[in-house]
């Protein structure tokens, strides 16, 4: 096993008013666990990616990060909708196909909005039909396993962890839940 010394850490985080008090929230958090972060955050103020050339450096710069890194802790908190942001998936994704562990949370304000299912229901709408299965107002099914998320970001997290919280952009609980079980992983 490949030691554990970096840590990717994605997340909605990058795009919240405060972005960089949380970052360094969560950073701090990382080194007084023993591990290295890194994160990709957002351009800068005034930095211009209107240029497909732009944001293909950036897209080269993140997946240079993302191969150097030894583990993830992916924050899957409701991002915009009823899933964590797209960005987090595709880096998780990416980190688990690289063979490095993944560990997850979710935050949410309240239980019953634990299950992927419940958060298309009330933030999408979706009904059961009369065959049990759920459909988005589409007439799409909507995957209903019982997982707070889609079963392949479910699957690869070696942890993951919901947390019911008032502040579930905020909230590091879940960061410090998986870096215990990181620790342990690592031992």
């Amino acid at each position: 096993m490949r030691p554990v010394r970096s840590l990717w850490l994605a997340g909605p985080e990058a795009w919240l008013p405060d972005a960089e008090a949380q970052d360094l929230r969560r950073k701090a958090l990382c080194l007084d666990a023993g591990f290295k972060p890194f994160s990709g955050g957002q351009a800068a103020p005034g930095d211009d990616f209107s240029s497909e050339i732009q944001a293909r450096e950036l897209y080269m710069e993140r997946m240079a990060q993302l191969r150097q890194v030894d583990a993830a802790i992916v924050n899957l908190t409701p991002w915009r909708g009823p899933s964590c942001d797209a960005s987090v998936a595709f880096e998780a994704g990416v980190l688990a196909g690289l063979g490095r562990p993944v560990f997850a949370y979710l935050n949410v304000e309240d239980e019953s909005l634990a299950e992927y299912v419940d958060r298309v229901d009330v933030l999408v709408g979706a009904e059961r039909g009369e065959d049990g299965i759920w459909r988005d107002e589409n007439g799409c099914v909507v995957e209903d396993l019982g997982l707070p998320e889609s079963v392949m970001l479910w699957a690869e997290a070696r942890r993951l962890f919901v947390i019911v919280t008032p502040e579930p952009l905020h909230d590091l609980t879940g960061l410090e839940m998986c870096l215990q079980a990181l620790r342990l992983y690592a031992e």
